[in-house]
C-alpha cells in the first residue's frame, strides 16, 4: 500500500474562466471548495487504475501547493508566510458519476475523491519562480497537449485562497491545495499516457491501467 503523506487535500473548483464556460457551469461568487481523502494520493511512479463504476474519467491538470505550518483564519496579507514549495497533480474527476449526483443535487464526493484520484508531483520551491501568479503549465497526453494553463488566470488568487479556506479548516503542515483547472479537460483511457510540466519542466508521469 502507498504511504499517505498529505494530512488532507483540498480542491478547488472553477477557479478558471474558460475551464466554466467549456463545462457550461455558473461563475461563483465564492471559491468553490471540495476535499479528497489521502487515499486519493498516487505514489508517483505507479499508475492510475480506471475505476469500474465510471465510463468517462476526466483529467484535471492543477497547480499544488503544500502547506508548511499550521494555522486558521489567515489573513491574505500574511497567506505566503504558511507554504514555500508548488507541485503540479491531477483532479481525475468521473464526470458521468458527477452529472448524475448533480442533478439529484447530491455532493460529488463520489466522482472525485475516489481511490487514486488526486496523483500528485514531487515538490519545488516557490523561490524558483519570480511570480508564483504567474506559472505557466501543461498536460500531455501520449505526447499531445492537451491542456496548458497560467496561474495568472485564476478568479481567486493562491493567497486568497489560503485565506478563505483557513477561514473554514485549520490548515496542517502536508495539506495539499489544489488550486483548480483550465480548459481542455476531456477523458482519459487505459493505456493513455499522462505527463505534467510546470514552466516546461516534466513533473509528473503517470500511465492509466
Amino acid at each position: 500500500m502507498p504511504e499517505y503523506l498529505s494530512m488532507k487535500i483540498i480542491c478547488v473548483g472553477r477557479n478558471y474562466a474558460d475551464h466554466i464556460a467549456e463545462l457550461n457551469n455558473e461563475r461563483p461568487d465564492a471559491p468553490v471548495i471540495f476535499l479528497k481523502p489521502e487515499t486519493a494520493q498516487i505514489r508517483i511512479g505507479e499508475p492510475f487504475f480506471y475505476p469500474d463504476f465510471s465510463k468517462d474519467v476526466h483529467h484535471e491538470v492543477e497547480l499544488v501547493i503544500k502547506i508548511n505550518r499550521v494555522g486558521k483564519n489567515i489573513e491574505e496579507r500574511f497567506a505566503h508566510k504558511y507554504y514555500d514549495e508548488i507541485g503540479i497533480g491531477i483532479d481525475f474527476t468521473a464526470r458521468d458519476l458527477q452529472s448524475e449526483l448533480k442533478s439529484k443535487g447530491l455532493p460529488w464526493e463520489l466522482a472525485k475523491a475516489f481511490n487514486g484520484s488526486a496523483p500528485v508531483s514531487d515538490f519545488v520551491p516557490v523561490s524558483d519562480f519570480e511570480d508564483i501568479q504567474n506559472i505557466s503549465f501543461s498536460l500531455d497526453i501520449n505526447g499531445e497537449t492537451r491542456q496548458s494553463g497560467n496561474s495568472s488566470m485564476m478568479l481567486y488568487r493562491i493567497n486568497y485562497l489560503i485565506s478563505f479556506v483557513s477561514k473554514y479548516f485549520m490548515l496542517k503542515k502536508g495539506d495539499l491545495i489544489f488550486t483548480g483547472t483550465p480548459k481542455g479537460v476531456s477523458p482519459v483511457h487505459i493505456g493513455d499516457k499522462l505527463t505534467a510540466f510546470i514552466e516546461g519542466k516534466k513533473m509528473l508521469e503517470l500511465n492509466v491501467r
